[in-house]
């Protein structure tokens, strides 16, 4: 089967699913309901083609199907921010009840935070992109077990509320922001159109790709720079969700089996649409609420990267 089909197939399966998370059961009046589902749909739609193309490129200069930018503590670094602002500012603080402030200091740190690793640590003459990795991973495990702290000191009324952050959800998306992270991602998904035929190069090796007239290590700041503002938007807009970029990433490398990162995206992307959209219908018209597509995926997350470890490991023994 051709991929052209492929592609075809997935995103017949995406509008059905969006579809029917639009219309199935909708209670009260149409007029009401209608809009607020769409919303959470744009809101899935934008979520799953951020961090479908940030993993893809991301993966492709660690050359590597085990790593996302969730390793380089983006997440965690989205934690600290919000426990940071409830610790010392309070759920009532105008820094928690303006979903602009909000919005805007949770996106610039988690930004701030990649320039700055990218920029101290990040030497491609000097380090290979694996200590760049490895020291993700390190100060990531810190700024959890900071989160940890402040949290067991927090009060408890206030860690409650702070939990409803600290967990992806796709039923508050506030419109306002969703307009803003939309503007961000259009603007990122333009200048990324416009490297993906490096992205084809790239895929070849560092050696391969110099040869061919890639300006490599530059090239692999600008993705690791795009990549972050990706995740820092989608993790702004509904939280983190760990291992969501791994699972449709790996999927799309195992259902398409190119080397185009145009296809590879785009079905990762029509992936990402299913799982969510799909998965949010199965949680509010199945579960009933009474659980969350974050916990559900993040589950699903982790037993998938424990079969890709053994899989590595089997392949390199």
């Amino acid at each position: 089967m051709r991929n052209s089909t492929k592609l075809i197939i997935l995103a017949g399966i995406a509008i059905v699913c969006i579809l029917l998370y639009g219309f199935y059961d909708i209670k009260g009046g149409f007029d009401y309901a209608f809009p607020r589902r769409m919303i959470r749909v744009s809101a899935m739609v934008v979520t799953g083609i951020a961090i479908a193309y940030s993993t893809v490129v991301f993966q492709t200069i660690t050359r590597n199907r085990i790593l996302t930018p969730s390793v380089m503590g983006l997440d965690s670094m989205y934690e600290v921010v919000q426990t940071l602002i409830y610790f010392f500012a309070g759920s009532m603080s105008v820094w928690v009840l303006n979903k602009y402030l909000n919005f805007g200091a949770a996106i610039f740190a988690m930004v701030l935070f990649a320039l700055l690793l990218y920029r101290f640590l990040f030497r491609a003459d000097k380090h290979p992109i694996y200590l760049l990795l490895l020291i993700g991973m390190i100060i990531g495990t810190l700024l959890g077990s900071l989160v940890t702290f402040l949290q067991v000191l927090i009060d408890p009324v206030e860690y409650l509320s702070l939990q409803n952050r600290l967990f992806a959800s796709f039923t508050n998306v506030k419109a306002e922001l969703l307009y803003i992270a939309i503007g961000i991602l259009f603007l990122a998904f333009l200048y990324g159109y416009r490297i993906m035929g490096k992205l084809d190069v790239m895929s070849l090796g560092r050696e391969n790709a110099i040869n061919l007239g890639i300006n490599y290590d530059r090239m692999v700041m600008k993705i690791l720079v795009l990549s972050s503002v990706l995740i820092a938007t989608s993790t702004a807009l509904v939280g983190p969700i760990t291992f969501f970029g791994l699972i449709v990433a790996n999927l799309s490398y195992q259902f398409l089996a190119t080397y185009k990162h145009s296809t590879l995206i785009f079905g990762a992307s029509l992936m990402g649409i299913i799982a969510l959209v799909g998965g949010q219908f199965l949680v509010e018209h199945i579960f009933e609420l009474r659980t969350t597509l974050s916990v559900i995926i993040n589950f699903i997350g982790g037993i998938y990267f424990i079969y890709l470890l053994l899989k590595e490991s089997r392949a390199a023994g």
